[in-house]
């Protein structure tokens, strides 16, 4: 299984591409903090950041192109991919990407609550039934 659940802030504006009309993809920066604590013989030990490098798709780039901004907090879940490329001086590099599959937007908006935001397609309901009165199931991917 791979899965990655994490909790951070933005620490730029989203970068969004457009690869056709309606195919978006956007890259987020997100910083997540360990707090800092003291252990017993008084010894401090700092907060500890990681930065981490968000990939959304369709309609969650579109969402995040309109919504997230910098020092936004959001919660991912998502899954993680490594991938090599040449940077410009023709060094080999590689970089780990998460690649976000559900989103929820924890910075409130005037006067609003938190929004969760899915790239899977809409489930039906336990309570939904298919003409014949058999329980509707929906096993196709997505893509």
């Amino acid at each position: 299984m791979n899965k990655v659940m994490l909790i951070g802030n933005v620490g730029q504006e989203p970068e969004v591409h457009y690869f056709e009309p309606d195919q978006a993809q956007a890259r987020v920066r997100l910083a997540t903090t360990e707090r800092g604590y003291t252990l017993q013989n008084g010894t401090q030990v700092p907060d500890r950041t990681d930065w981490h490098t968000l990939i959304f798709s369709r309609g969650l780039a579109k969402t995040v192109e309109k919504y997230v901004h910098k020092g936004d907090k959001l919660y991912i879940e998502g899954r993680i991919r490594y991938r090599m490329y040449d940077d410009k001086s023709g060094q080999r590099r590689q970089t780990t990407e998460i690649y976000v599959e559900n989103m929820e937007m924890l910075t409130p908006k005037s006067g609003g609550s938190a929004t969760q935001v899915s790239d899977q397609p809409a489930q039906p309901m336990a309570s939904q039934t298919a003409p014949s009165g058999n329980a509707q199931s929906n096993g196709d991917l997505p893509f």
